[in-house]
C-alpha cells in the first residue's frame, strides 16, 4: 500500500519533458536601425545643395532676427520725451534725443524734428520716405528665404525622380524585379524629398515670422508718426 502511494506521488512531482524533435518557433531578427547620418548619406549628391540651402536659410533668419531686434527696440517713453522737448520749444534737444535712440522710429522722428518749420506736407513726405527706407532695410535678404522655401522642395523631388529613373533602368538591364530591390532603392531616393520639404517648411516659416514682426513694427511706427505730427500741430498739449 505504501509503495503504491509513493509511486503515485513520484509520478505527480516528476516534470514532463518535451520531445527533442518538436520544432521551436524562432522570432524574426529586429530590423536594423537607421541613423540620421546614414539617411543623409544615402540621399545622394542632391543632398549637398539642399544642405547648403538649409545653412543659408538659417543664416539669413538669425541675421535678420538680430537686426530687427536691434532696430525695433526703442527707449521707454521715447515719444513722450520728444513731446516734452517740443512743448518746451527745445528742438535741438529733441533732435539730439532722437539721434541717440538708435531705433528705426528714432531715425524717422529725427527727420521730422530736423524739418520743423517747413510746411506740414513736406515734413510728412520726408518722414514717409524715411519710413519706407527703414522698412526696406528690415526686409533686406528676407526674399532669399522665400526663394529657398520654393526651391528646396523642388530639388528634393528632382532627386527622387532621378533615383526612380535609375531604379527602373537597372531593372530593365538585369530583368530582376523584386520587392527588396525596388523598395531598397526607393526609400533611399525618397530621403531627398523629405529633406527638401523640411528645408522648405523651415524657410517658409522663418520668412513669415520675420515678415509678421516687420508688419507689427510698421503699424507701431505709423502710430508714433501720427502722434508726432499731432504734437507739432498742437504743441501745447
Amino acid at each position: 500500500m505504501l509503495t503504491t502511494i509513493f509511486s503515485i506521488l513520484l509520478q505527480i512531482t516528476t516534470p514532463t519533458t518535451t520531445p527533442t524533435d518538436t520544432p521551436v518557433e524562432t522570432l524574426p531578427a529586429p530590423a536594423e536601425s537607421l541613423s540620421l547620418f546614414d539617411m543623409v548619406t544615402k540621399g545622394g549628391v542632391i543632398m549637398i545643395p539642399i544642405a547648403l540651402l538649409g545653412f543659408i536659410a538659417t543664416y539669413f533668419f538669425i541675421e535678420r532676427w538680430l537686426y530687427l531686434r536691434q532696430v525695433t527696440r526703442e527707449k521707454k517713453e521715447f515719444l513722450s520725451s520728444i513731446k516734452q522737448y517740443l512743448k518746451a520749444g527745445d528742438i535741438k534737444g529733441a533732435r539730439m534725443y532722437a539721434s541717440q535712440d538708435g531705433s528705426a522710429t528714432g531715425k524717422i522722428i529725427q527727420v521730422g524734428v530736423e524739418h520743423i518749420g517747413k510746411p506740414m506736407k513736406e515734413i510728412e513726405s520726408l518722414m514717409e520716405s524715411a519710413a519706407n527706407i527703414e522698412v526696406a532695410e528690415m526686409e533686406r535678404n528676407m526674399g532669399y528665404l522665400g526663394i529657398i522655401a520654393g526651391v528646396a522642395p523642388m530639388l528634393g523631388f528632382i532627386g527622387t525622380i532621378g533615383g526612380i529613373i535609375r531604379i527602373f533602368y537597372d531593372i530593365s538591364q538585369t530583368d530582376n524585379i523584386t520587392i527588396g530591390i525596388i523598395a531598397g532603392g526607393l526609400y533611399e531616393k525618397m530621403i531627398t524629398s523629405g529633406a527638401g520639404l523640411f528645408v522648405g517648411v523651415i524657410s517658409y516659416c522663418a520668412y513669415h515670422i520675420l515678415q509678421q514682426r516687420v508688419n507689427v513694427f510698421t503699424l507701431k511706427m505709423q502710430k508714433d508718426v501720427f502722434e508726432f505730427m499731432r504734437s507739432i500741430l498742437t504743441p501745447q498739449q
